[in-house]
């Protein structure tokens, strides 16, 4: 099982509009929800929890093991209520196995609901104020876990951010900036070489996210 970083959020209005202008928010969702689908069972996602992107895995997760106990007789069975005893078993397995959240102090007061339903989230200290505290956390994600990959989808300068500081962490590692979400991993994208491996034009036109992360991602790492 190897470590997926994923750095990605959905583009707020309020802010620089070359990020939100340029974002599809469609495509944003729907290569999170692809990345998630083909890459959870195998592999472990890491990421800074934000508003946009933790409900979207976790409604993932839950999809996934619904799915796998509807198959099964054992579950058929079960009445309703240990139907869903089931289910919240197992979906606290496969968080726990397969999903590790980032999420700073600095946010304490408006952490998203969502976050009660994943245990495994490593808080990171409260620096007094935002930048240092997200950067502290960037660095805590980044230096303390040892990746494969990392996707970059859609966001803002935090993607520009979380790109610098990945590959100069982990040169090694495979990077995927899908390009056709907009936004800040648009601006990624262009700013590559021309010749650079990274700059592959499929990241920019290609909307198939679960054959474009199956090819590239997973039979890759």
């Amino acid at each position: 099982m190897k470590n997926i970083f994923l750095s990605a959020s959905i583009p707020l209005p309020e802010r620089h509009p070359k990020y939100y202008d340029s974002a599809d928010i469609i495509a944003i969702r729907d290569a999170v929800i692809a990345l998630a689908t083909i890459a959870l069972g195998k592999h472990r996602i890491i990421w800074g929890g934000h508003p946009s992107i933790t409900p979207l895995i976790y409604y993932v997760i839950e999809r996934i093991i619904q799915n796998r106990l509807d198959e099964k007789e054992t579950y058929k069975i079960l009445d309703s209520d240990n139907q869903k005893e089931t289910l919240f078993k197992e979906l606290k397995e496969e968080i726990f196995e397969h999903v590790k959240i980032y999420q700073s102090l600095f946010f304490k007061d408006k952490f998203p609901e969502d976050n009660e339903k994943f245990e495994n989230i490593k808080f990171t200290e409260n620096k007094g104020d935002i930048h240092s505290s997200v950067q502290f956390m960037r660095e805590e994600m980044l230096h303390k876990n040892e990746f494969a990959a990392a996707v970059f989808i859609g966001g803002m300068d935090g993607i520009e951010v979380e790109y610098k500081m990945f590959i100069e962490k982990h040169p090694e590692a495979l990077v995927i900036p899908v390009a056709s979400t907009g936004a800040a991993t648009k601006i990624v994208y262009d700013n590559l070489p021309n010749d650079s491996e990274i700059k592959n034009e499929r990241f920019l036109k290609d909307y198939g996210y679960m054959s474009l992360f199956q090819k590239y991602l997973i039979d890759e790492i």
